[in-house]
């Protein structure tokens, strides 16, 4: 896998679209200061994911972005897109597949930043993860900027255990350790959360269980209720449906008695006309047959007459003839009587005529009056049937009225009483608004333990930030206090190694030195040590003095003199410094204290030689003049000392030595003022530490008290809400009964006006009903006494008919008698002639005329009889139909009376089905099947066993007291989730045993990879070292004993040195070392490709020829992209990639290849 080309576009001096390809192993990137070489390996490093502006050299990361030029404004967004080759597919995981991976970035002003990977978006994690293991990454070893090379050999030990866990491929295993150890840490975040919520709702679910338990009862209760009410209804409803049976049957029967009275009645009526035309045809035969009587009485008169007549005849033959003419005598007066009584006769009949007239007019109009008399009495029947229709009505509706407002006040009467029952449990429920107030302190107190708690947890915040700043603060003193350490470990070796040259220098050693320790002077200090010289005046007065620095310095040196002779090896000088002495101006002696030497005053002094040279000619023969650096010239002479190390520098080694010693107490103090900083910032921690448990304590006792405290506002909100909830319910429905009441008022008031119109309607019936009846009286008394009249005017027209009629035949038989006396005179004459003859004859038809005269009597008695029996039936039939209308009237009695309970049974129907419809609406409200429950019900079940069952279970309902509804499915609810949090508690126990699993086998693997891989890159180290400088030797050492956090120091010692530590080594020797391990880390695990940023800018030509020949012996394995002004380094490439900044701000690459330029110039 190597890198085979970066496109730019934007990326800060390269505003243009870029590509820089890298076809061979070894690139080159040249050009001039600051036109824009180091910017191509920042935009790798932020490819790759850094996300430190300040490790791309600028303090955000929008400063990637092109800023504009002189004649280039900004742009709003910057590219980088990295392209990779890996035909060879070393990359793992699902990218090995691909030959070509594309890594791309971009951030906009806005400060958005994206990434792709193969052109798709991805998260920064997923370019970190594709890289762990490689040696690649943003601050890996692969990519050495510049100054870093120095900062890696000078890095902290746990900085530098960085680079050994990349190269052991580890560092992806610390990745996962890390989130293995987050995870862990989440985990028992929530083992804690999660027991605190199961202790909590372990409570809950103790408390909801006894409120679900006492809820279960009164939902049994309620649903035993609901069905033992049911069944009531339906038991009432059963009943009701017989009562209804047996009123329908009853109505039924009514019904049919009615229609058969009715029947009755149109029977009678129909036979009332039947019969009053039946005796309108026998009045007619009766007044015929009286007619025929009256005739056969006048035929008999006359029969009988002429019976005496022939008697006489027979017996008065002879008489007749003397008699004939008497006869013709008595003829004449007979007709002149006759003709008088036919003309007493015409008058009659013309006196009665008018009266007949009249009397026919009475009889026409005793009909026409009967014939009204029965037309006002069929008018009455046809009013009196609509009357009862129309008065049968306002008592249907009275009866259903009544039976309504019977209804209506019991369903008044229930609803008040279920307004009270509703009234007396809103009353119970105690809610007010001082629940409400209640509820509103509660969440001011849930407020405030809210804020208590978020105060406690900005306090917890407060010291975590503390002590992370204490820590830092610690950690800082940590390192000043290590950093002032090895200065003091520094600056005491300085001290220990310039001691030694000061002693070897002062001959402290050897023969001088016993002979000094057997005379105990070896504590007297020295000329050297008692000088203070002024800055810059040491190797003048070193000059000066030379040898007399070595000097003991005593009180007095008279005893010692004698003993100097004991000394038989070596060079001893003894001072005595007692004197005092007056230094003169621009005199060496002035710039010297702690030395009382006459002879510093005749030696001037002059800063260089040219003053010195001025100075000479005005110079007394015993005086001279020193210049600062030492040159010391006389009148005629001029002298320069340049001695050794061990005599030269005394007192510049004093004068360090001095300083090294106030160093060392500044540092010895520093040390410990740091050592008591760190103490007290080690107590602070510790002090923040327990302030922040203390602090994470109050806060989870607080969020515990908040949980409990919601719990408690839960529990009571859900109570005070179903309170609320029933509360509004209850008003819900009294205003539901109110409503109902006021309307079941409205509709009783309205039913009782109906009941009243029916009422007065009935009275006005009641007063029709005797007017009616009253017009009934009068019609059947008119019409029987038109009857009666009637039949009065008919008998007596027919008597006078009869008596005109009998006048008539008087006057026809008068007229027949006159007619008669004619042809009797005729036949009186015939008669005469045939009583002559018959006298002659002798014969007589006196017989003849008794048989027929006998004939004639029969007929009339039999006529008579038929007469009697035509009267007989007459008065029969008048009585018949007297009885039928009797019966008729008796029959409309019963009719009006089976019409009244009929009605009663109606209404009692009504009434009952009314009641019976108010039952289906309660079970219909309660969603109930009227079916299933009738089916439902027992043989043995009644009323009054269920009403007292009922009455039972309401009492059991009101023992039980208030009751959460809303505790079944919360306990159901807590329940699950209770089960659920335990399944989850089981779950993170086993999830956190895997992860401690896994931390342990992490930390195997990476204490096994880190050991081997150290091992290693020791090794290859040290093959390295010596090959770099051309010998000395260089190792890698554990600063501690934990393979898991111990850091890695460096310790390196180039030939012919014996540094005690890595810092003592020089700019090139540190790029030397750092080299010398980057390589040996790549030896051992070569990265894709390795950017050096001028890594050989501190090296000699030399060393970096060195350096090129391993960096080419390494490209055949690695890529290198390099930058470099060396020209040694330049010729190693096979790929020249020039940066130009021509245009100012703005930088453009030209790429050559070395190895096509030379083929091209040869």
């Amino acid at each position: 896998m190597r890198l085979k080309s970066i496109k730019m576009a934007g990326f800060k001096s390269f505003v243009d679209p870029t590509k820089i390809p890298f076809p061979t192993n070894l690139t080159c990137i040249v050009g001039p200061n600051g036109c824009g070489k180091s910017n191509t390996i920042d935009a790798v490093r932020w490819v790759m994911g850094e996300s430190s502006a300040k490790n791309l050299r600028g303090d955000s990361m929008t400063d990637v972005i092109f800023n504009g030029s002189v004649g280039r404004k900004p742009v709003g967004q910057t590219t980088v897109e990295l392209v990779f080759d890996n035909s060879e597919g070393k990359l793992a995981g699902e990218y090995a597949q691909y030959s070509e991976i594309s890594l791309k970035r971009k951030v906009t002003r806005d400060g958005q930043s994206t990434y792709y990977l193969n052109g798709t978006k991805c998260r920064r994690r997923d370019i970190t993860d594709l890289f762990l293991g490689t040696g690649l990454g943003p601050r890996s070893y692969a990519i050495i900027e510049q100054g870093m090379i120095s900062k890696l050999i000078e890095s902290k030990p746990e900085e530098l255990r960085v680079f050994i866990e990349e190269a052991a491929g580890i560092s992806k295993y610390k990745e996962r350790r890390r989130e293995t150890e987050n995870r862990i840490r989440r985990t028992n975040e929530n083992l804690e959360r999660l027991s605190d919520i199961r202790e909590e709702l372990g409570r809950q679910i103790n408390r909801l269980q006894r409120q679900a338990d006492a809820a279960q009862k009164y939902t049994a209760f309620k649903q035993d209720e609901r069905q033992t009410r049911a069944q009531l209804l339906a038991m009432r409803w059963r009943t009701m449906d017989t009562e209804l049976s047996q009123i329908n049957q009853v109505i039924a029967e009514q019904e049919l008695s009615l229609e058969e009275v009715v029947t009755n009645q149109v029977q009678d009526d129909t036979s009332v006309e039947e019969k009053r035309i039946l005796l309108v045809d026998l009045t007619d035969e009766f007044e015929k047959i009286q007619a025929q009587f009256y005739e056969l009485g006048g035929s008999l008169g006359r029969m009988e007459q002429n019976i005496q007549f022939q008697s006489q005849r027979s017996l008065q033959l002879d008489g007749d003839l003397q008699e004939l003419a008497q006869s013709f005598e008595e003829l004449a007066m007979q007709k002149e009587e006759d003709a008088q009584t036919l003309e007493t006769l015409e008058e009659e009949l013309m006196a009665l005529e008018p009266e007949s007239e009249l009397l026919n007019a009475q009889e026409e109009s005793g009909q026409e009056h009967l014939m009204t008399a029965e037309e006002a009495m069929q008018n009455w029947q046809l009013a009196w049937d609509t009357f009862n229709e129309q008065s049968a009505e306002p008592q249907r509706i009275a009866d259903v009225s009544q039976s309504q407002i019977q209804q209506y006040e019991q369903n008044i009467t229930r609803v008040q009483q279920r307004l009270v029952r509703l009234q007396n449990e809103l009353e119970e429920l105690h809610i007010g608004d001082e629940a409400e107030e209640q509820l509103a302190m509660l969440d001011e107190e849930l407020g405030e333990k809210e804020l208590q708690l978020e105060q406690q947890m900005q306090d917890v915040a407060q010291y975590q930030t503390q002590l992370e700043s204490s820590r830092e603060q610690q950690q800082q003193l940590s390192v000043q206090l290590n950093e002032s350490r090895s200065q003091l470990q520094t600056v005491m070796g300085r001290k220990a190694s310039l001691e030694a040259l000061q002693q070897a220098a002062l001959g402290t050693d050897g023969e001088t030195g016993r002979w000094l320790q057997s005379h105990q002077l070896h504590q007297m200090p020295r000329l050297a040590d008692q000088l203070s010289v002024d800055a810059g005046w040491e190797t003048a007065v070193e000059t000066i003095l030379a040898e007399q620095l070595q000097a003991v310095v005593l009180p007095s040196i008279d005893q010692y003199a004698q003993r100097l002779q004991q000394l038989s090896q070596g060079q001893i000088t003894l001072m005595d410094n007692s004197g005092q002495n007056t230094a003169p101006p621009q005199s060496l002696a002035q710039k010297v204290r702690g030395l009382s030497a006459p002879w510093l005053n005749l030696v001037r002094t002059s800063d260089d030689l040219n003053g010195a040279m001025q100075m000479r000619d005005s110079l007394n023969d015993d005086e001279s003049i020193i210049t600062r650096d030492g040159i010391w010239l006389g009148k005629s002479w001029i002298r320069v000392k340049r001695s050794g190390e061990d005599q030269a520098g005394v007192l510049a080694r004093k004068q360090e030595l001095t300083e090294l010693i106030e160093k060392e107490d500044d540092l010895d103090a520093l040390v410990e003022e740091l050592d008591a900083d760190l103490e007290a910032a080690s107590l602070r921690i510790n002090t923040l530490e327990q302030q922040r448990d203390n602090g994470q304590r109050e806060v989870t006792q607080a969020a515990q008290q908040l949980s409990d405290h919601k719990s408690t506002i839960h529990a009571e909100k859900v109570q005070l809400e179903q309170q609320l909830n029933r509360r509004n319910q209850l008003l819900g429905e009294i205003n539901e009964q109110k409503e109902q009441k006021d309307s079941e008022q409205e509709s009783l008031q309205e039913t009782r006006l109906t009941w009243q119109t029916a009422m007065q309607d009935m009275e006005a019936f009641t007063a029709q009903r005797e007017d009616l009846l009253h017009q009934r009286d009068q019609n059947r008394e008119a019409l029987d006494n038109a009857r009666q009249q009637a039949r009065h005017q008919k008998d007596h027209a027919h008597q006078q008919q009869l008596k005109v009629q009998t006048l008539s035949y008087q006057k026809q038989s008068l007229a027949d008698a006159m007619v008669r006396h004619d042809q009797q005179k005729q036949k009186l004459d015939e008669r005469q002639t045939q009583l002559v003859e018959q006298q002659n004859e002798g014969d007589s038809p006196v017989e003849e005329l008794k048989l027929q005269y006998e004939e004639m009597m029969t007929q009339r008695l039999d006529v008579e009889t038929l007469m009697k029996n035509s009267r007989s039936k007459k008065e029969l039939l008048e009585s018949e139909i007297r009885e039928i209308e009797q019966k008729r009237h008796n029959i409309e009695q019963a009719a009006q009376a089976i019409r009244s309970k009929l009605e009663q049974s109606r209404m009692q129907y009504q009434t009952i089905h009314t009641r019976r419809g108010g039952i289906e609406e309660q079970l219909a409200e309660q969603k109930l099947q009227l079916q299933e429950v009738l089916e439902g019900l027992s043989d043995e079940a009644s009323i009054e066993a269920c009403q007292a069952q009922l009455e039972q279970i309401q009492q059991r309902i009101t023992r039980l007291g208030a009751i959460n509804l809303a505790a079944i499915e919360e306990f159901k609810t807590q329940s699950e989730r209770k089960e659920y949090l335990d399944k989850q508690n089981l779950d993170l126990e086993k999830a956190l045993a895997t992860l401690e699993n896994a931390i342990h086998k992490i930390d195997k693997e990476t204490r096994t990879r880190f050991k081997e891989t150290f091992d290693k890159i020791n090794m290859g180290l040290k093959e390295l070292f010596p090959k770099v400088f051309g010998g000395g030797h260089a190792y890698l050492e554990l600063t501690g004993d934990d393979l898991l956090d111990t850091g890695v120091a460096i310790m390196a010692r180039p030939p012919g040195k014996k540094n005690s530590t890595i810092h003592l080594l020089s700019g090139g020797e540190k790029a030397l070392t750092a080299i010398a391990l980057v390589f040996s880390i790549f030896r051992l695990k070569p990265a894709p490709f390795c950017m050096l940023d001028e890594v050989d800018a501190p090296l000699d030509d030399a060393n970096v020829e060195r350096y090129a020949r391993l960096v080419h012996a390494m490209s055949e394995k690695v890529q290198f992209i390099y930058i470099s002004h060396n020209k040694i380094a330049m010729e190693m490439a096979h790929q020249l990639m020039g940066v130009t900044m021509h245009e100012p701000g703005v930088s453009r690459i030209v790429s050559v290849n070395v190895e096509e330029a030379v083929e091209m110039t040869e």
